[in-house]
């Protein structure tokens, strides 16, 4: 049902078609259920079907968490950690919860990576990372599971000489017309998110992406506490005046991982903390 058919299943499971026609045919009778409709070139699938795949996918996600309690157990500490940060966060405070697994885990190897916020996803799906520290998706991924750690703002800013800048109030169609600078993934494929214009430059980090806009080049989205930690640069950009939407945006930050992952005891240590963490109400 992935897939789409039979033989694009078989490529991806590395079998032959024959051999998946007929572990379908077999569950059909073993169910006494028809599963696919074969009168086109392609099986399309029934009612029934698509009923189970959704009861099949959570089924398949609570074995794989199943496996990967049993895993950390049985293996305990993993070989290395492997986090990538989000590059628009990479001013927040996720040293503090490395230092943590530090103490706890000192023989540890730990890998830090920064990316754009899809890629970073894509890291995790395909494992080549166990946790990514994120901002909150609009639409989650089956595969994902995450734990919210504090909120995070975004300012929406050009340079003080930019024509945007010069405006008292600026209202969405200034945005439209104007260039946008936008920290987006490295494949050019995936539509970037927070994107108001037409006309947009893409950058895979946001210090490229300040640099181009001090340089006049576009107006940009930038973290807030790019501009705690950096006081030059309010006197260098203005916040614009946005008349149809706050220019300041808050976001939930996620330490997230996949539930296919087979996450050792330091990544557990870390999601556990998290979640303590989250039930003390004065943290």
């Amino acid at each position: 049902m992935e897939t789409g058919s039979f033989s694009a299943a078989a490529r991806k499971l590395g079998k032959v078609p024959s051999a998946v026609s007929m572990s379908i045919a077999n569950l059909e009778i073993d169910l006494d259920l028809k599963l696919f409709e074969r009168k086109g070139r392609e099986p399309v699938p029934t009612a029934q079907a698509t009923v189970l795949h959704e009861k099949t996918a959570q089924l398949l996600i609570e074995m794989n968490q199943w496996k990967q309690q049993a895993y950390a157990l049985s293996t305990g500490l993993e070989s290395s950690l492997n986090i990538v940060i989000v590059s628009e966060l990479l001013h927040t405070n996720w040293v503090d919860y490395i230092r943590l697994v530090e103490q706890k885990f000192p023989s540890l190897h730990i890998n830090i990576m920064s990316a754009p916020q899809e890629d970073a996803l894509s890291m995790l799906l395909d494992q080549s990372a166990q946790l990514a520290w994120m901002f909150e998706r609009e639409q989650l991924d089956h595969r994902e599971q995450f734990v919210e750690i504090k909120k995070e703002a975004l300012l929406t800013v050009a340079a003080n000489d930019h024509f945007l800048a010069q405006l008292d109030q600026v209202n969405f169609k200034h945005l439209l017309q104007a260039r946008q600078i936008v920290v987006a993934s490295r494949d050019n494929n995936i539509k970037p998110e927070l994107l108001f214009s037409r006309h947009y430059w893409r950058t895979d980090n946001h210090h490229s992406a300040c640099m181009m806009i001090l340089g006049g080049l576009g107006w940009g989205v930038l973290p807030a506490e790019m501009f705690n930690q950096n006081p030059k640069l309010s006197k260098q950009l203005k916040v614009l005046n946005v008349l149809d939407f706050t220019p300041k945006l808050e976001y939930f930050i996620d330490l997230v991982w996949s539930r296919e992952s087979n996450l050792g005891a330091a990544a557990l240590f870390l999601i556990n903390h998290l979640q303590m963490q989250r039930k003390q109400p004065n943290t």
